[in-house]
């Protein structure tokens, strides 16, 4: 029996309703594989997807490859300093022409070796010569489209997609004093979850939960002092503000920032921290001397990638204590983590019970209601599509 249904759609309207009247999304939206499978369509193959960051390719033929939504992608730095994106699957029998990362002239599949260009142009097919009407032009890796927004790179499989510059305007004026596009940190760490990728997003999303499952390690960023700006419905991502007890904030056992301020920041903005979502990929935790990024790559109803590293100003690397300091900060960041990823466990496996619930929002919850708004308008519009045009439109979203 199908989870996919008209009525199944319009329970959704309920959960974009304002905070205090909205209720949480079906709990199958984090635990069927068929409603994955939906996303993909919805989400994944049609939204710009964060990969990484621009540093990572400093160099021509420098390459990394990652996945989406089980898509294995290769981004690479062309001999003229172009960024490329292709998909990795080998054109002749679908072997993965690369994997990892590291500097190439061009990739070379290990099984047949068909051998592909930089920018995926196929450029060799050994004993071809006898096979019917084959013209190598046809047969280049799949191109995706790339854009670099302040330094992170994001792909889209979707070749009509509006550009990702143009649905992030209404955020430039709150991200622009922090000059991401310069930062610079150490290689990030990945791992592999066994929960959805929204459990993981709602968590980074999250502000009520701060002064509650994190007390004693960052009380000085209160639940109480969370706000939810509005952003037009078409953008790509929103944000929320948390206003600190103090200037500069930093989670160590100092609660000051230990490295270089960003220095183009306001009076206002060294008062609070900021939390910038891009649905479905990135999350930013904005402090006033570091920026934490979480890249999220969703892989089964139950399971997602998480890529996590922090950005610093550049002036950074250059104190003696630099790397003392990472630790004394890596070391706090850590203990807030591991509570945040032990009760993410914990949600997947009880959005799993019978008795999960389409639960009620607080007030410091406004963030989840903006992404409810983001994934419905989009779950909607791809039911539609797969409905055609001449099923009925519901009235609840008309």
């Amino acid at each position: 029996m199908t989870l996919l249904t008209d009525q199944f759609f319009d329970s959704f309207a309920s959960s974009i309703k304002a905070t205090e009247e909205a209720e949480t999304l079906p709990p199958e939206c984090y635990t069927s594989e068929e409603f994955y499978r939906f996303e993909k369509e919805a989400l994944f193959y049609r939204e710009w997807l964060c990969v990484g960051r621009d540093e990572w390719l400093p160099n021509a033929g420098d390459y990394f490859t990652t996945t989406h939504a089980n898509e294995p992608i290769i981004i690479a730095r062309g001999r003229k300093g172009e960024l490329n994106a292709m998909s990795a699957v080998c054109q002749h029998r679908a072997m993965l022409v690369a994997e990892g990362k590291g500097n190439t002239r061009g990739f070379i599949c290990p099984y047949h070796h068909w051998s592909y260009d930089l920018d995926g142009k196929l450029v060799g097919a050994p004993a071809m010569s006898k096979t019917c009407d084959f013209n190598k032009a046809q047969h280049n890796l799949p191109k995706l489209k790339i854009e670099v927004w302040h330094g992170f790179i994001f792909v889209n499989f979707d070749p009509e997609a509006t550009s990702l510059a143009s649905r992030l305007e209404p955020l430039e004026p709150v991200v622009a004093n922090y000059e991401f596009e310069n930062l610079r940190g150490p290689e990030p760490q990945s791992h592999e979850y066994a929960w959805n990728w929204k459990v993981q997003f709602e968590n980074n999303n999250d502000g009520y939960h701060a002064s509650r499952l994190h007390q004693g390690l960052h009380d000085f960023v209160p639940s109480s002092l969370a706000s939810f700006p509005e952003v037009p419905r078409e953008t790509a991502g929103y944000y929320r503000l948390n206003g600190s007890t103090h200037p500069n904030a930093g989670f160590n056992p100092t609660e000051k920032a230990l490295f270089p301020v960003f220095p183009k920041l306001t009076e206002e903005e060294q008062n609070r921290l900021l939390f910038v979502n891009l649905p479905p990929s990135l999350s930013l935790v904005v402090l006033n001397d570091v920026c934490i990024y979480l890249i999220m790559d969703a892989r089964s109803p139950g399971k997602h990638g998480l890529t996590f590293g922090s950005l610093f100003h550049p002036d950074a690397t250059k104190d003696p204590l630099y790397e003392h300091k990472l630790k004394i900060n890596d070391d706090a960041t850590g203990e807030i983590v591991a509570q945040d990823l032990h009760v993410d466990l914990m949600v997947q496996q009880g959005l799993g019970s019978k008795f999960a619930p389409r639960g009620r929002y607080s007030w410091q919850e406004d963030a989840q209601r903006q992404f409810n708004q983001w994934l419905v308008d989009r779950y909607w519009a791809e039911w539609d599509r797969q409905r055609g045009p001449s099923a009925p439109v519901t009235k609840l979203h008309a």
